[in-house]
């Protein structure tokens, strides 16, 4: 896919052609729901004694989707084995045969990209275009890791001879077994990255999906095995995130952990992975933020609108990136917001397989649930709570977790809505006299991942990019405020709470994340 073509959230709305096809997905993945599906740990179907789990469609808790097992720490420690064992052989193939496979992969899943949308609509609730989006990013992101090994020849770089005599290579090498934790927000496109990275750099992986979206795991791992990954070198082990968790941090041929998900999860990995290893190792990890928009007197409150709108409502604010926050300037705080409301009515809510739905359920009951008591918490607080999209049909609500977004005002800046992450579709909105005040503010949280301006004013552009302190900065993004990096284009990486290596997902350094150097010497009498 070029990258003029890619299928992002945008360029889909004005593509006609993509709805007869997507519908067509959406029946067929249909047929393949309610199956039964074990673990795949090296070249074994393996069933848990411990039972299995259903995955239940957020659109309607009636749907099941299939059952997938109750994997325990045994699983995960045989799985360990597994990629241990096929880590000589996987490792020690030729780079660009590693390449070739996962180029494969991707071309897979570009002629499945709508079987795979339909799919990710069904287990995660994302409308039909957020869905072909993220697909559209998997597949870029794994074609642009290649392009960038490939432009780095495999991480084999010559260097200047130390002493007469010597011929002298830094080599970046993998370190073996990896496993990889996955959320339920991205779960194609953040597990493809996340895995692609390891296994194209020579690592193996124990791949664990959240039990939130299981089926978009399986369905990612079997189009490693179908492009040529050997069974072993990438083991699908389903399951409590607990049980996994103790097992992983323990073992000793665990020799690093991607990770993608809530900050005390991830936190609770990398205090216990450092303290039970017997030397560090690497701890790759995104964990969600609080990102702020500004608005400034200078800002085009047309864009302005439209760009928060898209990044606090889209996917239910259910995104690391959304938008959660926001400081408009006094001069046009008024106006923003009223403006803001009137596009709030526009936000049709509802069942996502349907066209014209923009926003479909959150991901759980436990979802709506914190979203509710944040809108309490608002009102007791002196706030004022504003729902906005158009009201939703109670017989949805009775089958699945649909709410009606919400604009808070009224609350002071150190409000902890200001400062907790909720991952859902509540946006509280503060007023600020001056830039400096209110990039203050914007960083005055533990979280660093994304964080945008609006204004046309070139000098208050510069001023927030210098001080902001935050990994992925947008100004006057349209599309989404805060949301919507691209593979090849933002790498996306947070600072502070928000990341855990300063090397973004989708940039050209995030495969170093997965190698450590070798200094190779030789020399010649």
């Amino acid at each position: 896919m070029s990258h003029e073509g890619k299928m992002t959230y945008v360029s889909l709305t004005a593509d006609e052609s993509i709805h007869v096809m997507y519908e067509e997905a959406l029946r067929k993945v249909e047929g393949e729901f309610g199956r039964h599906h074990p673990m795949f740990i090296g070249e074994s179907q393996v069933y848990s004694h411990e039972g299995e789990f259903e995955d239940r469609s957020p659109i309607d808790k009636t749907i099941i989707l299939g059952y997938f097992q109750r994997g325990n720490q045994q699983h995960a420690r045989a799985a360990v084995a597994e990629s241990k064992k096929a880590f000589p052989e996987w490792s020690a193939r030729e780079w660009r045969e590693r390449v070739r496979i996962v180029r494969a992969v991707a071309d897979r899943a570009e002629r499945a990209r709508f079987e795979l949308a339909a799919l990710i609509t069904y287990e995660v609730g994302k409308n039909r275009y957020e869905a072909l989006a993220e697909v559209g990013e998997a597949i870029d992101m794994l074609r642009y890791y290649c392009d960038i090994y490939e432009r780095n020849g495999g991480y084999v770089t010559p260097m200047g001879p130390g002493a007469p005599g010597e011929r002298c290579w830094s080599v970046m090498r993998p370190y073996g077994v990896w496993a990889v934790i996955s959320p339920f927000n991205f779960p194609f496109a953040l597990a493809a990255g996340m895995t692609a990275a390891a296994l194209l750099t020579g690592n193996t992986v124990v791949f664990k999906p959240t039990s939130e979206a299981p089926l978009s795991g399986l369905r990612l791992y079997q189009l490693y095995i179908e492009a040529g990954v050997p069974p072993g070198a990438i083991n699908f082990v389903t399951g409590p995130g607990g049980a996994f968790g103790e097992a992983i941090v323990a073992h000793p041929d665990v020799d690093g952990i991607a990770f993608t998900g809530s900050r005390d999860v991830g936190m609770w990995l990398y205090r216990n992975f450092a303290a039970k290893q017997p030397y560090p190792k690497p701890f790759i990890a995104e964990m969600g933020s609080k990102n702020p928009t500004i608005v400034t007197a200078k800002a085009d409150l047309e864009k302005a609108v439209e760009g928060v709108t898209r990044a606090a409502f889209g996917y239910g604010g259910q995104k690391c990136s959304a938008t959660s926050r926001v400081y408009v300037h006094t001069a046009v705080a008024d106006e923003f917001v009223r403006r803001l409301r009137q596009r709030m009515e526009e936000i049709t809510i509802g069942d996502p397989r349907k066209r014209e739905v923009f926003l479909g359920p959150l991901i759980n009951e436990a979802a709506a649930a914190r979203f509710r008591e944040a809108c309490e918490t608002a009102s007791r607080s002196g706030g004022e709570v504003i729902p906005g999209g158009r009201i939703v049909d109670e017989r949805l609500v009775s089958r699945g977790p649909y709410v009606r977004p919400a604009l808070i005002t009224g609350l002071p800046k150190d409000h902890p809505l200001f400062k907790e992450e909720l991952f859902v579709p509540l946006l509280p909105v503060a007023t600020f006299t001056d830039l400096k005040e209110a990039v203050q503010e914007a960083n005055n949280t533990e979280y660093g991942l994304t964080a945008g301006i609006f204004s046309e004013d070139p000098a208050e552009i510069e001023y927030f990019f210098r001080h902001i302190q935050f990994g992925v900065c947008y100004a006057n993004r349209r599309g989404g405020a805060t949301t919507g990096a691209w593979p090849g284009a933002q790498a996306f990486g947070g600072w502070k709470a928000s990341g855990a290596t300063g090397k973004g997902v989708g940039g050209p350094h995030y495969l170093l994340s997965y190698l450590r150097e070798q200094a190779q010497t030789v020399v010649e009498e």
